[in-house]
């Protein structure tokens, strides 16, 4: 299942022009963690007027230099008013002007209400790397290579900066991404005579059965059916490539939902459930969130961004003993990292001025001081290779987690092992109906790979109804 590690995946389709308006509603944020949504700023800045060419009312953040061009941002990132700050502090001739309309889907529902109405849009915008195709077939990016993207892409790796590229153009430029690990409760797995975590599937599936066979009053993991782009990662570890494209027809499009590794990580899950080794919570609930940190899970799989996640979260446990591991394996000789969710910023093609829009863009999370700020206060992982390459990162210590250098342990490792994945143009409704059937399945209304079959058919029929010849 690893052969097709290797290959990477051309994304050359997104020029065709394809007359489409893809839905981009239902996605859960995964870039700051959950679903929950953001305030919108709508007060105008101490320090400069509202900033016209699009976005919301006014600023959350102080405009430093009045006189200065103001460049319009919409973004959830948490503490991203200090990264605000240092930008305008540090720019005469630029000034951004911040506001939170919303995380993930509402922010993007708002996009797509400016883009059918040709007006309303920020200048730039953050987005989650895995909607960037849906908004680059609407013509609502800006190639960012006419305004300097190559000046800064020695920042990046070459995987991260294809994830963001299409048919020699760039719409995006890289901040966070979400390479994924385990985060465990060693105190609940000494208790329950598990000597380590495990390093394999198998093994989680053998700790699960221990864990309950002690009487622990904890399951193992959660299995959210509304997992999306988590359980999108867990298919792609297992060898799911579920979206090809043709680079010399790039209307056609090849899709296998319902392929082997997809199946085979339904069926282990779900006999998981069947035992009762795992629970089927909802994701990002109030609810889900007070049994991360009260006992009830023994495992939290997680993106880079979980431990700050998790460690902002209230109720927890005061004698919890929390620690990370590299995410269970198939093939523990043959490891295969994956990535679950991510963001950039893009320019928006509504920009009054694309040239400093791009400024913004390339040079806010351009700083050392200003990551510093990402990874303390906002817990971001980040992408750009200074910073993701530097002792700090390397060995920063993290109390919630015992002092353990948990980037050095496990995240970049993972980060420098994904090799990334080919998103379609209706990754959205794909998610939106892999809920759909995962909770069926839940429910016992069908068998889990009927379940995928099932996804497969939906997809399809919805690919070809926007246009697509589906292979």
């Amino acid at each position: 299942m690893h052969s097709i590690r290797g290959r990477r995946r051309d994304r050359r389709w997104l020029a065709a022009g394809i007359g489409l308006t893809v839905a981009v509603t239902g996605l859960t944020a995964c870039s700051g963690g959950g679903g929950d949504t953001g305030s919108e700023g709508t007060d105008t800045a101490e320090g400069g007027e509202a900033a016209s060419g699009g976005g919301e009312a006014g600023c959350t953040n102080e405009i430093k230099v009045p006189d200065a061009e103001q460049v319009t941002v919409w973004a959830w990132y948490p503490a991203f008013e200090g990264v605000v700050d240092l930008f305008n502090e540090s720019h005469d001739d630029i000034q951004i002007c911040w506001s939170n309309a919303g995380q993930g889907n509402d922010e993007y529902t708002k996009f797509s209400t400016t883009i059918e109405a040709g007006s309303g849009a920020p200048d730039v915008i953050m987005l989650e790397t895995e909607v960037l195709p849906s908004f680059i077939i609407r013509d609502a990016l800006t190639d960012l290579s006419e305004f300097g993207a190559d000046e800064v892409q020695a920042n990046y790796s070459e995987g991260v900066w294809e994830d963001h590229s299409a048919n020699g153009g760039v719409y995006a430029i890289p901040v966070d991404g979400g390479p994924m690990g385990m985060l465990y409760r060693e105190d609940i797995f000494q208790e329950a005579g598990i000597t380590a975590p495990p390093a394999t599937w198998d093994e989680f599936a053998t700790a699960a059965q221990q864990l309950k066979d002690s009487g622990s009053e904890a399951v193992m993991a959660d299995f959210p059916t509304n997992g999306r782009a988590f359980l999108q990662a867990l298919f792609d570890q297992a060898g799911s490539e579920p979206y090809v494209f043709d680079q010399d027809n790039p209307t056609d499009v090849t899709i296998n939902l319902d392929d082997a590794g997809t199946k085979q990580v339904v069926d282990y899950w779900f006999d998981l459930v069947d035992k009762g080794l795992v629970a089927t919570d909802d994701a990002f609930t109030t609810d889900y969130n007070t049994k991360l940190v009260d006992g009830s899970y023994a495992v939290y799989l997680a993106a880079a961004w979980g431990p700050g996640y998790l460690s902002g979260l209230e109720g927890a446990d005061p004698d919890a003993v929390w620690r990370a591991a590299p995410l269970p394996q198939w093939d523990a000789s043959n490891p295969v990292q994956v990535n679950w969710g991510g963001s950039a910023f893009a320019v928006t093609s509504q920009a009054k001025n694309p040239e400093a829009a791009a400024v913004v863009a390339k040079e806010i999370f351009g700083t050392e001081e200003a990551w510093k700020i990402g990874i303390e206060e906002g817990a971001l992982f980040p992408l750009w290779l200074p910073v993701l390459e530097s002792d700090y990162f390397r060995d920063l210590e993290y109390p919630f987690f015992g002092g353990q250098k948990i980037n050095q342990d496990v995240f970049m490792e993972a980060a420098a092992g994904y090799e990334g994945f080919t998103f379609s143009p209706f990754q959205n409704f794909a998610y939106d109906k892999l809920t759909e059937q995962m909770f069926a399945a839940v429910q016992g209304e069908k068998e889990p790979e009927q379940a995928v079959e099932d996804l497969q058919d939906q997809v399809v029929e919805y690919a070809t109804s926007q246009g697509f010849t589906v292979n």
